[in-house]
């Protein structure tokens, strides 16, 4: 055999690999895309190819049931993309505006049977009757939750329960990096609630901060919620405080750490004080290495920046709700979801804006077995790495900062990158 023909073999033999795993290029999949930036690593096992870009700050993401997938883009409205598949690859087919509204900012969800799309601006919740097989909103705007303004952390996360299809989760955030006035259940804000859209009231909107069920408080900005597919239990992630000091000992590289919380079940007994998760007083130690006085903490465990009669390590451990699991700090956790069995929870983490190493700018999976992860709380492992990028030293400016995530009736995972303005799909191979 001549050197050229092995040449040749070689070639396509790559060729065919990287269509069993890894980043799919141009040249692996007909009108496939490549990023600006470079290419992110893909764990084995997983695919990863970049399906359409040039969108406005794509944020959330859900499915119609056509198979179409809808996408929350900050201060433009929603779009509609569907694709032609190709073996393992995909192509963007068409790219439709569903509505045009320059207030939404990132949330959007769609109703049990299919014909109503809500979306989120800081303010409020809104609806429209939707066409999943036209994919076009049949009908006019109606505003169904309001009183959520905030002048810092504005993504209003919509989650349609499964289990109780009418019952919409809404989560809200601090007005600031510490926000004292969410001590006040009262506030309404760094918390999640459930409203009941069989319920509405009459001639007006539900207000978030005195209607609705309060699922958990003390929440400071939990922007990925998820529901668990088999036992309904209700998830969340945290983006937790910056800046952190301790007895006048800065510690924000890294602590605190972000949080997976754990908020029960729709259907479990409504208790007589919704629970409480600590922030701002208490916060999750992430490592405990250059933490003054930190002989008696772990990872994972609720801690105080003071030591004071009313906030202090004692009372975090004993009166507020720990978190399931903690992350590293400042990766900004953005999205959950599930698989169709619910043995693996996928996470995309923003990425780090004021900390040297940067950190974050990844997607990633946790293992769960019977409604809870495989790992205790003070694990630092949990997190299995499967899109990041090669190098954090350039970014934000060139890498992707994930967002989004939506799971098709295929197990195939579609991402967002708000910054970048893209859409991944991600499927495994194995």
């Amino acid at each position: 055999m001549s050197l050229a023909t092995i040449l040749k073999v070689a070639v396509a033999f790559c060729a065919v690999a990287n269509v069993d795993g890894g980043f799919l290029s141009k040249r692996q999949c007909s009108g496939g895309l490549q990023p600006s930036y470079p290419a992110p690593n893909v764990a084995s096992g997983w695919t990863a190819q970049l399906v359409a870009n040039g969108l406005t700050r794509a944020r959330g993401l859900t499915i119609d049931s056509s198979g179409a997938l809808l996408v929350a883009q900050s201060y433009s409205g929603v779009t509609r993309l569907t694709f032609t598949e190709s073996g393992n690859c995909l192509s963007l087919a068409s790219k439709t505006t569903v509505v045009s509204k320059n207030d939404l900012t990132h949330g959007i969800a769609l109703s049990a049977n299919g014909t109503t799309l809500y979306a989120s601006s800081a303010e409020a919740v809104f609806a429209w009757p939707y066409n999943p097989t036209t994919g076009t909103s049949t009908g006019a705007i109606s505003t169904i939750i309001n009183n959520m303004n905030n002048a810092d952390h504005i993504s209003r996360t919509l989650t349609m329960s499964k289990k109780q299809p009418s019952q919409l989760i809404v989560s809200r955030g601090s007005n600031e990096n510490v926000d004292a006035g969410t001590k006040d259940i009262t506030s309404g804000r760094s918390q999640i609630r459930v409203f009941d859209l069989n319920a509405l009231p009459s001639g007006r909107a539900y207000n978030y901060a005195t209607e609705g069920r309060v699922l958990g408080w003390g929440l400071r900005n939990d922007v990925g919620v998820a529901e668990h597919p088999t036992t309904g239990g209700i998830w969340a992630v945290e983006n937790s405080v910056d800046q952190l000091t301790r007895n006048g000992v800065d510690i924000h590289t890294d602590n605190p750490g972000e949080e997976l919380n754990y908020l029960g079940a729709l259907s479990d007994p409504v208790p007589s004080k919704p629970p409480n998760y600590g922030y701002p007083d208490c916060v999750a130690l992430f490592k405990a290495t250059g933490v003054p006085n930190s002989q008696n903490l772990k990872t994972g465990v609720q801690f105080s920046s003071t030591q004071s009669t009313t906030a202090n390590d004692t009372s975090c451990a004993a009166n507020f709700v720990a978190p399931r699991l903690t992350f590293e700090s400042h990766m900004a956790p953005l999205d959950l979801v599930f698989n169709a069995n619910g043995t693996e929870a996928m996470v995309t983490f923003h990425g780090s804006w004021n900390r040297q190493p940067p950190i974050g700018y990844k997607f990633g999976t946790i293992k769960f077995a019977n409604g809870e992860p495989t790992e205790p709380s003070t694990s630092t492992t949990a997190l299995t790495d499967i899109l990041t990028m090669k190098s954090l030293t350039s970014c934000p400016s060139q890498c992707f900062q994930p967002v989004g995530l939506a799971v098709d009736s295929k197990g195939r995972v579609f991402m967002s990158s708000d910054t970048t303005g893209e859409i991944y799909v991600l499927q495994k191979t194995a």
